[in-house]
């Protein structure tokens, strides 16, 4: 109070208004975002398409029109198709923003008045009650029973009980008890707070200044297809200077010849369709994530998920259901489990393994009792949800007696003592349906110990109490990371109507204990199984602490008894760059993180090349989900601030929607490989046709706007239908691809050469052969077209499997898309070949039936070709494989 200048009165309303004036107002400051021009130019910002330009602007030079047209045709296409498919909305901090309480309680001149949040400055005086949101960050100076829902800000599962009492300068976010921080909700009570900072300098503000710091990485697909890209068009450009040397020095071609020439290799060379190949490939994948509940809002997300080797975790509504839920009952007549998750009132209470019935069932009988009656708290069915309307821990005692079909409603209460922060404890006077009248007593298990002598024995009578044996229990209990709770009860005259704090200072009856988790979500303790077995590793970090992280990980799968290990925030904080890559190399648990340790775990990951994906429902989260290769919010119980910050959002809250994603992204990865083996090949048999017609001093084969035609159509039509291409088998069971390798391995090189050598030589071969049979030269160069799109025809069906057979009848026409694409383009072709202004545009000619035959036979050659080389590597890597096992 000193420090801020502040008066338990409040401030003056000039005091405020000079104080506004110096601070600014109590908001975050808006993001600076980018305008749709600049959004859609920078898809231009490619070597490709600048060497695209390049030859649109030479062509322009030389008065050729038409290809100019047609080139910046398909390079403003290309642009088009990126920026309606990314819609690049970066709202994290939008998000954020609709955290901010709208009003607040401010004393000013002495007087309560409601003031807008916004108005509210360091050193005011402000109130806060049940169902407000915290409207700045404040120093605590008065409570009353007062719990602040803080799981979005610090991942604690349970409303947090708020104090004045002074906590260690060090402490966490999660442990300074006397603050109450901007964007959190009151859960119950009441108090009276301080303001020590407002807008960009409160904990919120700091998160919305990291994730506005933080530099996303490009993704492993961006990275591989900038290197292919810049590969790519030094090859291209190489050979397109050597192309006018050649035609220059050996043939004296003129120059403008030349040039087009050039230009005809270099728009040969490029596969312009990749980038939309690419584009709708992976729209197709996000169409189909959707069905499984992810819902992708950047494209190349759902490619990077099935190249992740690491996935972080947040533990509370990720990995569990952040619903609370009863797990063991102990009582001197047994120990009791309780199964089902969540507040569905589904499942069995049982004891040694066999279900129990409540009436024959003393201790249990007892301990239900007090769980329903001593309870403020329901649970309902919404819309096939089940849902409290209350505090979580109440909610899930409330689901236990739900289980034993315990009938609350027959208690009549008479009196109450409510839970309050500084006894921890709740107690009810009721009377029960035979008459009898009784205090039921609830709380933390120390307060209710310290209030009995005498416990209720295993045969039903009253005993003195074993202090140790029950502390031994809570120990049990606290060390699987339960929350624990304790029951007494006593019996009272029917007379008495009132409940006062000495009426629990005597005869009080030590009943047992209660077990109570935020339990792992089943689903995803299988779908952790899964990453395991395709080579990734889950990580869990949790604002949490360690020991409810231990035994989370325990049932998680993540590791069993001592072998678990537990970095706490503390360890991260102290850990330098170098010491905290190691250990979140060696460790999988991570508890009481802080946004700062999250992110700073997430960065560790990947200066050690791992790819990581990092999920998370909380502000705290989004940052370290902004960082992350792959950002995935959780839908249901997810901040907007989350869901905004992420790549993927998970419609149904399921971890295990996550593994799906991760295969698809696999599937999407194999069909892409496919798509450019498939294009590529076309690209490379015309750059081919072209650079030997100059050799060579021949004729040209094919014009720049006929290449285009055949890229553009072929990719646009045949290379989609790869896109449909299911699952191969076993993909689950492939470890993580290596980050920096390369799109094309040594084995797609070689059948690219092959396939471009088999295309090129017998296009360029028919082409020579119908010039010296006498046809007109548009005729000839109609012919190599209708010879490159059929043999791309045939090459299809070779390219769907990139080693499998496909002389197989029924894996032939197993993909109806490809099929259709077939057929479409067999339509464009004709109107290619037929179509008056087609012609006119294209320079082609239409063919007689006669000069179909060659293209075709050319085209089932080549797939045959193929076939035979694929089987001879199926052959040659099964002889590899023998002999490596014989060594």
């Amino acid at each position: 109070m000193r420090q801020l200048s502040a008066e338990k009165d409040g401030l003056s309303l000039e005091e405020a208004a000079r104080r506004l004036a110096k601070v600014g107002p109590n908001r975050l400051p808006a993001p600076v975002r980018e305008g749709p021009l600049k959004r859609f130019f920078k898809h231009f910002h490619d070597i490709l398409i600048y060497i695209l330009i390049a030859a649109a602007g030479i062509t322009a030079l030389l008065g050729h029109w038409i290809d100019t047209g047609v080139i910046l045709g398909v390079v403003i296409i290309n642009a088009i198709i990126g920026f309606i498919q990314e819609g690049k909305a970066e709202e994290a901090l939008e998000g954020i923003r609709k955290m901010l309480s709208l009003d607040a309680q401010a004393t000013r001149d002495g007087q309560w008045v409601e003031i807008e949040a916004d108005t509210l400055v360091p050193g005011d005086i402000v109130r806060l009650s049940s169902g407000d949101r915290v409207p700045a960050d404040l120093r605590l100076i008065e409570t009353t029973n007062l719990r602040i829902e803080e799981s979005a800000l610090t991942g604690e599962s349970l409303p947090t009980d708020k104090s004045p009492d002074e906590v260690e300068a060090e402490a966490g976010v999660g442990d300074r008890f006397s603050m109450a921080f901007s964007g959190t909700m009151v859960a119950a009570g009441r108090g009276i707070g301080v303001v020590t900072a407002t807008g960009p300098n409160t904990e919120l503000g700091r998160i919305n200044r990291m994730i506005a710091e933080v530099q996303k990485l490009q993704t492993p697909l961006t990275l591989e297809m900038a290197q292919f890209s810049k590969t790519l068009s030094v090859i291209i450009v190489a050979l397109a200077l050597l192309l006018l040397v050649i035609g220059f020095t050996l043939h004296d071609f003129p120059l403008a010849e030349l040039f087009l020439a050039a230009i005809g290799f270099a728009v040969a060379a490029i596969p312009e369709g990749l980038p939309a190949v690419l584009t709708i490939t992976l729209a197709l994948g996000v169409q189909r994530m959707a069905q499984h509940n992810a819902i992708t809002r950047k494209l190349t997300a759902i490619e990077t998920l099935g190249s992740v080797t690491v996935i972080c975790s947040d533990k509370t509504g990720t990995l569990t259901k952040n619903e609370m839920t009863v797990r063991h009952v102990i009582t001197r007549g047994g120990n009791y489990q309780v199964e089902g998750i969540g507040y569905q009132p589904e499942g069995d209470i049982t004891l040694d393994g066999e279900p129990v019935e409540l009436k024959q069932h003393q201790h249990l009988q007892a301990m239900v009792e007090v769980a329903a009656v001593a309870n403020d708290t329901e649970v309902a069915e919404e819309d096939g949800e089940w849902r409290v309307i209350g505090g979580p821990t109440e909610g899930a005692l409330r689901t236990f007696a739900l289980k034993l079909a315990f009938d609350a409603a027959s208690h009549e209460r008479h009196d109450s003592i409510p839970f309050e922060s500084a006894n921890k404890f709740m107690a009810t006077l009721n009377s029960r349906p035979d008459g009898s009248r009784g205090i039921l007593l609830k709380g933390a298990p120390d307060r209710l110990l310290d209030r009995c002598d005498t416990e209720l024995g295993a045969d039903g009578e009253s005993e003195p109490l074993e202090r140790g044996f029950w502390e031994d229990q809570i120990d049990k209990l606290g060390a699987e990371g339960l929350r624990v709770l304790a029951a007494a009860a006593r019996e009272v005259p029917d007379s008495k109507n009132e409940l006062s704090l000495d009426d629990l200072e005597e005869d009080m009856i030590f009943l047992g204990l209660i077990g109570i988790i935020d339990p792992p979500r089943p689903e995803a303790i299988e779908a952790i199984k899964s990453c395991h077995a395709a080579g990734i590793r889950v990580k869990m970090i949790t604002g949490d602490h360690a020991g409810t992280a231990r035994s989370i990980g325990i049932e998680m799968g993540l590791g069993t008894g001592d072998e678990i290990k537990v970095i706490s925030g503390p360890e991260i904080e102290a850990a330098s760059d170098e010491a905290l890559q190691q250990l979140a190399q060696d460790c999988d648990i991570f508890a009481r993180t802080s946004p700062e340790h999250k992110l700073r775990l997430v960065k560790a990951l990947q200066a050690r090349g791992e790819v990581v994906a990092m999920t998370g429902d909380g502000v705290n989260d989004a940052p370290a989900l902004k960082r992350a290769d792959v950002g995935v919010a959780m839908g249901i119980k997810g901040t907007e601030a989350t869901k905004e910050a992420a790549d993927i959002v998970l419609a149904d809250d399921n971890f295990s929607s996550i593994e799906r994603a991760v295969k698809e992204g696999r599937t999407i990865y194999d069909n892409l490989r496919k798509s450019i083996l498939f294009i590529l090949p076309t690209n490379g048999a015309e750059g081919l046709v072209i650079l030997a017609a100059v050799i060579f001093g021949l004729a040209l084969p094919l014009m720049p706007v006929q290449i285009l035609w055949v890229n553009m159509v072929t990719a646009v039509t045949l290379a989609i239908a790869l896109a449909f291409e299911p699952a191969e088998p076993g993909l689950m069971q492939r470890p993580p691809r290596k980050s920096g390798s390369p799109i094309m391995d040594r084995s797609m090189l070689l059948r690219l050469i092959i396939v471009s050598v088999l295309i090129g030589a017998a296009t360029i071969a028919l082409f020579e052969y119908e010039l010296k049979q006498g046809v007109a030269l548009d005729v000839a160069r109609t012919m190599a077209v209708s010879t490159l799109v059929i043999a791309q025809m045939f090459y299809l069906f070779n390219a769907r499997f990139l080693t499998a057979s496909s002389l197989r009848l029924a894996l032939l026409f197993s993909n109806r898309p490809a099929l259709m694409a077939v057929g479409v383009l067999a339509l464009l072709h004709l109107g290619f070949v037929y179509l008056p202004f087609m012609n006119l545009w294209f320079g082609s000619a239409a063919l007689e039936l006669r000069h179909w035959l060659a293209p075709m036979g050319i085209g089932m050659a080549v797939f045959l070709i193929i076939e035979t080389e694929k089987a001879w590597s199926r052959r040659h890597e099964v002889g590899i494989k023998a002999q490596a096992e014989t060594l």
